[in-house]
Parts: C-alpha cells; sequence; structure tokens
C-alpha cells in the first residue's frame, strides 16, 4: 500500500484499483472520546456515501476505515486554469442534487473533485445530514470563498455557472446572501 494524501483526520492509501481512508488516533483526545469521534464519523461518512451516484462507491468498512474505488482522473484544481469553467454548470448541478437528498459536504472546494469520466466529489468527512437552508447556503458560499481565493483570474464566471446549475429558488437566494452579509462570511473589500 502507498500513501497518497494526508488529511486532519485521515490517511489516504491506494492498494492497487482501491483506496483506503484510515482514520488516526489523536493522542490529544481522551482516548474514548477519540474512539467515539472516529467511529462516528467512519460510520456517517459511510452512510452519505451510499446515498450520493458521483462519489467513490465504497467496497468496504470497519470502525476507522472505508475502503473504495479509486477515481482516476485530475482534481479539478489542479486543471480548473485551462478548462475548469466547462465544469462549472454540471457541479452546481450535482451539488443541488446532494443539498435536495439532505447532505451537506463541509468542504466544497476544487480540491475535492475529481475530473475524470464524470464528475466525482471526493472527502466527504465533514458531511452532515441537514434539510436546513442555512447549512445549504454555507456549504455553497465556502465553494464561493474556494474560488475567488484558489482561482481568483476567473472565480466570478465559474460561480455564476455553479450558479446556474444550483438553480436556486428564492429562498436559498434570500439565505444566501444573508450569509454572505455576516462579518464573518463577508468578502473584505
Amino acid at each position: 500500500m502507498k500513501i497518497i494524501g494526508r488529511g486532519a483526520e485521515a490517511i489516504l492509501y491506494l492498494n492497487k484499483d482501491k483506496v483506503i481512508k484510515k482514520r488516526t488516533k489523536k493522542s490529544y483526545r481522551h482516548p474514548e472520546l477519540d474512539e467515539s469521534l472516529r467511529k462516528f464519523r467512519t460510520k456517517r461518512e459511510v452512510k452519505v456515501l451510499s446515498k450520493l451516484k458521483q462519489v467513490p462507491k465504497v467496497i468496504n468498512s470497519d470502525q476507522f476505515s472505508i475502503e473504495m474505488d479509486y477515481v482516476k482522473g485530475d482534481l479539478l484544481r489542479d486543471i480548473f486554469d485551462k478548462k475548469g469553467l466547462k465544469y462549472c454548470e454540471q457541479t452546481g448541478k450535482i451539488i443541488k442534487d446532494m443539498h435536495d437528498k439532505g447532505i451537506i459536504h463541509g468542504d466544497l472546494t476544487t480540491s475535492n473533485i475529481i475530473i475524470g469520466k464524470e464528475i466525482c466529489f471526493i472527502d466527504f468527512g465533514l458531511s452532515f445530514f441537514s434539510d436546513k437552508v442555512e447549512d445549504k447556503a454555507v456549504d455553497l458560499h465556502l465553494l464561493k470563498q474556494a474560488l475567488t481565493s484558489k482561482h481568483y483570474k476567473n472565480w466570478r464566471d465559474a460561480f455564476d455557472l455553479v450558479w446556474k446549475g444550483y438553480n436556486p429558488d428564492k429562498q436559498f437566494i434570500d439565505r444566501f446572501y444573508k450569509v454572505e452579509s455576516r462579518g464573518r462570511y463577508k468578502r473584505k473589500k
């Protein structure tokens, strides 16, 4: 097995055509709390992945790890400047479908989208279930922030296409602008 990624909570291993995501122990947490959190987050992530289409397919899981199909392709982050705009509208549609199923990704960035045979979302470690318009608006706003900081040259066009694909209703639009107007999320001029 070869390490292909490290995050705050897990290490990703490549084993032939499978990815294994192992949640690692955190020595700064009380052992019982650490074990409980790792079990809960692993179980929740498996449940989220089982409800979505354009994500890696889960093959197996245990208390602290998830084995899933390896998705071949490029991170949207790495190809964004050359051809990223052509994937933005479809990305918005996929996010809308995710939100309609009551799933909040929690870390929507171009680093968590793979472009292969189709668009594939990855890293649902911060995901959760919610039907609240507020949570959906924050999720999409975080993608907008990621676009403005990482892809600043064409973030406006990119987000306009995501927005078009998402096709928000009035309630969502109102909530989205309320989220943006708060000090924590307000763009500095």
